[in-house]
């Protein structure tokens, strides 16, 4: 049987490290949709790597308490690739998209990038704070399912500028873009990489100077195959690229 899963960060743990309080939603999960009662088993993780194995004790339409009865091993491991993909904002249902298969893809961090020609504008900070609310929840339910004891870091959106400067103590940097740029296999050569950092734009591509400021930045510019990809669909061939070729995809 799957494992019932339930996410509690560490704050929501007892002092002790006997029991765990999960939030109302999944406490609602629980009695509503899966008609948990006390003593069943559940797996609750903590989003930073580590999963229990615990027994129900109390539940509620809006509280949940367990007892922790060992630690176990996660549903599933993670990646030994340390994955970021800095993305250029798409619109709505395309990033979400983007966002729940780089969970299932063992992604570790996605970076929204607010580029020249992205789909979207971020207008107002509280914009900014309802997506990546969104985008939050949407990789924790991917998490739960796909077995990830680690959630997917997201970043608020970052300008293009700032993310070369952030990610730019990745081991590899790579720009994927329409021209300009290397077959995927001359770049990446025979030494295995740790952590790489890969950058996906919008429908429109890079501008000129984008890829100029990369290039200067030391980021390798990479060009895949012979057609032109969605953004959407870049950015998950990329993460399946790089988990087969230093990940666990095998």
């Amino acid at each position: 049987m799957a494992r019932r899963r339930f996410y509690a960060p560490r704050i929501a743990f007892a002092a002790d490290g006997k029991s765990v309080t999960p939030g109302a939603d999944e406490a609602r999960h629980a009695r509503d949709v899966l008609r948990l009662t006390r003593g069943d088993e559940v797996f609750v993780f903590d989003g930073e790597g580590r999963e229990y194995r615990c027994a129900v004790m109390e539940l509620t339409s809006r509280t949940m308490t367990v007892d922790i009865v060992e630690q176990v091993e996660p549903a599933k491991p993670e990646s030994r690739l340390d994955l970021t993909l800095g993305i250029a904002l798409l619109k709505s249902e395309k990033f979400d998209l983007v966002v729940q298969k780089a969970t299932e893809l063992g992604v570790t961090r996605v970076v929204p990038l607010l580029t020249e020609r992205a789909d979207v504008r971020i207008r107002e900070p509280q914009d900014a704070k309802r997506k990546l609310e969104r985008w939050q929840r949407i990789a924790l339910e991917s998490a739960k399912q796909c077995g990830r004891a680690r959630l997917l870091i997201i970043d608020e959106p970052l300008s293009f500028a700032d993310a070369l400067s952030e990610l730019g103590n990745a081991e590899l940097r790579i720009m994927f873009a329409e021209r300009s740029g290397e077959p995927l296999n001359e770049t990446l050569g025979a030494k295995p990489a740790k952590s790489i950092a890969a950058l996906i734009g919008p429908e429109g591509g890079w501008a000129d100077e984008e890829i100029e400021q990369a290039r200067a930045s030391h980021w390798k510019i990479v060009t895949l195959g012979g057609r032109i990809l969605r953004a959407e669909t870049a950015a998950i061939a990329v993460a399946v690229l790089l988990q087969h070729r230093f990940g666990d995809l095998t």
